[in-house]
This record gives C-alpha cells, sequence and structure tokens, in this order.
C-alpha cells in the first residue's frame, strides 16, 4: 500500500525537489547581479523533470555506502540524484563588466517558479487529504 502511495507522489516529489534546486540557481543569480564577469545560470525544467522521472537514456552514477572499520562508526549512505544540466542564459542586453544577469527576468523566473512551487505544495496537500479520507471510509 505505502508503494503505490509513494510511487503516486514520485512525481510530485520530483518537481518539488527541481523547483527547490532551480529557486536555488535563480537566487544565486540575483545574489551576483553586481559581481563582475559572473554569468546566470539556470536549467530546462521540462527536460530535467523527464530526466529525474527516468523518461531518457542518461545514466547517473552508483549509489555509495561507507565501509565501516569500527562498530562505533556510524553507518550512512549516499543517494545521487539525476545531474541537471546547468545552462548559461543568453544576455538580452550584455553589460560592460561581463555579467549576464538581467534582474528583470531573474524576478520574472523566481516569482513564476516559487508560485508553481506553491502550486505543487498545494497538489500534493489535496492529494494527501484524498487518500487520506479514503482510507478513513
Amino acid at each position: 500500500m505505502i508503494d503505490r502511495i509513494s510511487n503516486d507522489l514520485k512525481f510530485y516529489q520530483e518537481a518539488l525537489a527541481l523547483r527547490q534546486q532551480r529557486q536555488e540557481i535563480i537566487s544565486g543569480n540575483i545574489a551576483n547581479a553586481d559581481t563582475p564577469n559572473y554569468k546566470a545560470r539556470d536549467f530546462n525544467f521540462t527536460d530535467a523533470l523527464k530526466q529525474a522521472m527516468g523518461e531518457t537514456n542518461t545514466r547517473r552514477l552508483p549509489d555509495v555506502s561507507l565501509n565501516l572499520t569500527s562498530a562505533r562508526h556510524i553507518p550512512a549512505a549516499a543517494h545521487t540524484r539525476e545531474p541537471v544540466d546547468l545552462l548559461y542564459r543568453q544576455p538580452v542586453q550584455p553589460s560592460l563588466d561581463g555579467n549576464t544577469v538581467d534582474m528583470d527576468l531573474e524576478r520574472v523566473q523566481f516569482a513564476d517558479n516559487t508560485q508553481r512551487y506553491q502550486a505543487d505544495l498545494t497538489i500534493i496537500s489535496s492529494r494527501i487529504k484524498g487518500i487520506m479520507s479514503a482510507m478513513q471510509q
């Protein structure tokens, strides 16, 4: 039963993780708006989501776990995420210092990504409420 619920919510979980990652990238662009020669970065969300859902033929690194040499060591494992192809933004109006951050575009992208993140959270919340009401009946 839990596997079905997990599979049902996997799409939204991946979408939220990618939206969060994109928010960090856009925030980095905004933070470096005055940094000389900084190149604004972003990624294609649709392609990254397809890649995260396994709809492309890209390969990822295998998961790694630590070898324990003592019983008192804490076991740990690292799960690698699908790599996201960061792209450079093409500047609409180049600046003299080589910086390609367009603050108007970054603000719009930041607000759009925030709205979509909130929409994904609302959808997940309604799905969970629907599952809970079905389990209560």
